[in-house]
């Protein structure tokens, strides 16, 4: 099987993202990543349930949402309704991770918790088969262009550890610092899904990431 590419349209050019997502769609990206910031969880302010909305008309592609909020369980409705196809929560975020969890099931879509890089994957204990994405930060969240900490490499491989050894299908997603210098260790690693945004829309042939990542396979 071959590792899924989510671009971050937290790097691309916010006046023309209805373009920038058919650029990523036409170089063969499977999903788009949405990085959901509200001022509070993370000091950054991104995008919300409107623009979502508005962008999906405009391509089939995958809609991954990834919530840096306080109180992520006030925004689940509104993003469900936008039309994206999975909601990522900080676990870090609420006292009742399972009841989140659930509740975006409820409403027919794909469930994620993340882990911030000092976080530990004991705090998924509970929740396992709730999740059909775990997503391993690998930069604080809360802005993009950020360097990879090589420090969460182990806890990748302790997450697809834990994934391998209950016998889930759960995708395992990297996000942070992602870039043709560390992708395949971190695929080797574990990771099913990469998430990458400097390093596809701003740096030099970064469009063929895409193709490079999408070249790397790995064991089922």
């Amino acid at each position: 099987m071959t590792v899924k590419v989510a671009p971050s349209l937290l790097s691309a050019d916010f006046g023309r993202l209805r373009d920038e997502i058919k650029r990523i769609e036409a170089h063969g990206a499977d999903w788009v990543h949405l990085d959901v910031m509200d001022g509070h969880f993370v000091p950054s302010i991104t995008i919300g349930p409107p623009v979502v909305k508005s962008l999906r008309p405009h391509t089939g592609l995958f809609m991954d949402a990834h919530l840096m909020v306080s109180d992520p369980e006030n925004h689940i409705g509104p993003f469900v309704d936008a039309g994206v196809d999975l909601l990522t929560v900080q676990a870090e975020a609420t006292a009742h991770l399972d009841r989140i969890l659930r509740k975006i099931k409820e409403q027919g879509i794909m469930a994620g918790a993340a882990l911030n890089p000092a976080s530990s994957p004991d705090l998924l204990e509970y929740v396992w088969p709730l999740l059909d994405l775990v997503l391993v930060m690998t930069v604080n969240p809360g802005a993009g262009g950020q360097q990879f900490i090589p420090a969460v490499m182990p806890k990748i491989r302790a997450v697809a550890e834990q994934i391998k050894f209950r016998g889930l299908s759960t995708e395992l997603e990297v996000d942070g610092g992602v870039n043709r210098d560390n992708a395949r260790e971190i695929i080797e690693a574990g990771a099913t899904v990469l998430v990458a945004g400097s390093a596809v829309f701003k740096a030099e042939n970064g469009m063929g990431l895409i193709g490079e990542v999408k070249s790397i396979e790995i064991q089922s």
